[in-house]
């Protein structure tokens, strides 16, 4: 059990609360039926449920939805009495039932379904394409936030567009001041490495990855031209929502395959020893620390650090 000091503060339950009570009434759960239908919200669940599949019994929606057991009774009789769900004993288990929709029962799934469709549709349609974006992502973050069996989606790699720079550059600054204590230079080194990537930025020889989980960005690296057959890793960053998943493995590996492909002998790349984490990428890489150097940099007292990889 967390200790009082690492309770959530007043001001995170207060907006946790409020966006329940304006979700409820934005969706009618508070209304006595679901989108004017003859059915509430939980019978409508659990039609959906059975909708998906014609082999559940009562424990399985039950343990689905997190019901109480006799009231699932009471809405599983009434469905029977309506000639909407059919019953049949389980023969492993004569006291379970396996439940599936009738006709009619999916005639009136159809219909509650596609009220429901109707009605995300015009909530959605209401705003605008970007904010509408939003919306869905948010909503996925919750989910996958708040249900532990949510598996965790997997990272979607693509090529910078505009306004990925300002995301880089803004990340770099806060990330390493907040875990590592660098000031605002470091947050200026970041800015001219990226303006001189796209003033200069030679798409045939040169590349910066964008990393993504649920639409999200979430780490980035660059590979760019350092000499003639000698290319440079920069800006390698893994924010938290990105890591613990092999992220930064997976960004240098395509740094590595795209600089083979491209015919560099050499990449070269600049860290520093406190960056442990991405120190322990590039050795299990290949690369090798072929030199070291003391420096006062970003308000701190560092030791610079060169590696290689001979491709």
């Amino acid at each position: 059990m967390p200790t009082p000091s690492e309770l959530p503060d007043g001001a995170a339950i207060d907006a946790i609360r409020r966006f329940n009570r304006f979700y409820t009434r934005k969706i009618g759960v508070l209304e006595q039926h679901l989108l004017e239908s003859p059915f509430t919200l939980t019978e409508a669940r659990v039609l959906f449920e059975l909708a998906q599949r014609d082999d559940l019994t009562a424990r399985d929606i039950g343990t689905k939805l997190g019901l109480d057991p006799g009231y699932l009774s009471r809405i599983v009789h009434a469905f029977t009495e309506k000639n909407l769900i059919t019953r049949k004993p389980v023969p492993s288990d004569r006291r379970q039932f396996r439940l599936s929709l009738t006709a009619k029962g999916r005639l009136a799934f159809g219909r509650l379904n596609q009220e429901s469709q109707s009605d995300v549709a015009n909530m959605l349609s209401a705003l605008p394409a970007d904010d509408g974006q939003r919306l869905v992502e948010a909503m996925t973050t919750i989910e996958r936030l708040l249900d532990d069996e949510a598996p965790r989606p997997a990272p979607v790699l693509r090529a910078h567009r505009p306004g990925d720079m300002g995301w880089i550059i803004q990340q770099h600054g806060a990330l390493y001041a907040r875990e590592y204590g660098w000031d605002i230079s470091f947050e200026a080194l970041c800015a001219e490495i990226a303006a001189q990537f796209l003033k200069t930025f030679d798409p045939a020889r040169e590349r910066c990855w964008i990393a993504e989980i649920d639409g999200r960005q979430v780490g980035s690296v660059f590979l760019v031209k350092h000499t003639g057959d000698i290319a440079k890793i920069r800006l390698l960053l893994i924010n938290p929502a990105g890591r613990g998943i092999g992220l930064g493995k997976t960004l240098v590996d395509e740094c590595i395959a795209f600089a083979r492909a491209c015919g560099y002998r050499k990449i070269t790349l600049w860290t520093q020893s406190i960056l442990l984490a991405a120190r322990g990428i590039y050795q299990r890489a290949g690369f090798v620390r072929v030199a070291t150097e003391p420096h006062h940099s970003f308000g701190q007292d560092l030791t610079g650090e060169t590696w290689e990889l001979e491709l």
